[in-house]
């Protein structure tokens, strides 16, 4: 804690350390939907833009889709989007647009899960829970060299993690879970571990052990399976180009889209429209579980889709479907 006193990381979404002010929930909850898979420096801009935008969970709960999938767009995981849509109208219709101030209620909430619940409960509203996040877990499978394997691991590591959380009474439950992140990224790094400048130098088992970076143990890594498929780029007289609006349900849904097929489950891989299609080379993407190579097509002609200016297409696409309008125009 006197670590994290001197150097905790400045962010948007936090109070300073030994602050009596609490932080506000609703920044707290939006930090950490967004940090679940992605970095701090690739999130504060989003996180920024958000409360912006929509500087209170009502706000964002009035919101429409759209804006805030498109908002959202190089995130990924946008079932996490329409989560947190869910979660903010939840909170506006049946709380007041109050969350609540605990982790069993916190749970309640649409797509609040055991990590996210554990930290709006300590670090919002100063409730002890334990917060294991990836930062965490490293921190403690070095300092206790466990030697399960992630992710099989993380019931072990929990159980740890809860040993060594303190009652509020002692420390700051906010203030213990943002150190113990803070430690994980700025000093027992994945790679090249600070060791030398670590407060728990003298405790860490993998220091002693002379190779720190051994650990957390991983499973081994399964080839991730390849898939093809077409997107189509139709492109009016105005120069607008003709989206889709994928299903509510499954991969990127609800997002506004270019019409594709073949590689989804949708095993049609028709022309949207009658047009004189052009084959303008390939695009790749790499999802969490699988590999994509889609052929780009480009035709110009009218169709019943949903017509948008190239920037506004650009702005609500998901990044596969934006590399593929990508290529399009530059063909």
């Amino acid at each position: 804690m006197s670590w994290y006193g001197a150097h905790a990381r400045a962010l948007p979404w936090r109070m300073p350390p030994g602050s009596a002010a609490r932080a506000d929930p609703y920044r707290v909850w939006l930090s950490e939907v967004m940090l679940q898979q992605t970095t701090v420096p690739h999130a504060t801009p989003y996180f920024e833009a958000f409360t912006t935008r929509w500087p209170t969970v009502e706000a964002l709960a009035a919101a429409e889709d759209e804006a805030v999938m498109g908002a959202w767009a190089g995130l990924g995981y946008y079932a996490r989007a329409r989560n947190l849509l869910a979660c903010a109208r939840a909170v506006a219709r049946d709380h007041g647009g109050v969350f609540p101030g605990t982790e069993e209620g916190l749970r309640a909430l649409p797509g609040l899960g055991t990590y996210t619940a554990a930290a709006v409960a300590a670090i919002a509203f100063g409730r002890r829970a334990v917060v294991v996040d990836g930062n965490v877990e490293r921190v403690l499978a070095r300092l206790f060299t466990v030697e399960t394997p992630l992710p099989k691991a993380r019931p072990e590591l929990r159980a740890l993690a809860d040993a060594l959380t303190p009652e509020p009474e002692a420390f700051d439950p906010g203030d213990w879970a943002q150190a113990l992140m803070d430690l994980g990224s700025r000093i027992c790094r994945p790679r090249s571990p600070l060791c030398g400048e670590c407060p728990l130098a003298g405790d860490c088992q993998a220091r002693a052990s002379g190779m720190p970076e051994a650990w957390p143990k991983k499973m081994a890594k399964v080839p991730k399976p390849r898939r093809e498929g077409v997107v189509w780029v139709l492109v009016d007289g105005a120069g607008r180009v003709g989206l889709v609006k994928r299903p509510d349900k499954g991969l990127l849904g609800g997002m506004l889209a270019l019409p594709t097929g073949g590689w989804d489950g949708d095993e049609n891989v028709a022309e949207p429209v009658d047009a004189e299609w052009r084959n303008v080379g390939t695009v790749r993407h790499v999802f969490t579980h699988f590999e994509l190579e889609l052929i780009v097509m480009r035709a110009e002609g009218e169709a019943d889709l949903i017509w948008r200016e190239v920037a506004e297409a650009r702005a609500a696409l998901p990044t596969v479907f934006r590399k593929g309008l990508d290529r399009a125009l530059a063909y």
